[in-house]
């Protein structure tokens, strides 16, 4: 099998994660990091939350 893909909890809020045997790395949703560290009621808000950050970043208005 080259990748692992499992669901931890964190704060009792389920956070995705994938192991990549090549790079020996983990890689996190980060949608479901939003939700975690926002607080966020669901997947829809937390969805939302990191658009408008990604939108934020791209515009450099979040230095």
């Amino acid at each position: 099998m080259n990748k692992k893909q499992v669901i931890k909890l964190f704060e009792e809020q389920k956070v995705r994660m994938e192991w990549d045997d090549e790079k020996e790395k983990w890689f996190f949703s980060i949608v479901d990091v939003c939700g975690v560290l926002t607080d966020s009621k669901d997947y829809l808000t937390a969805r939302k939350y990191w658009n408008k950050l990604k939108q934020r970043l791209k515009e450099g208005k979040c230095d």
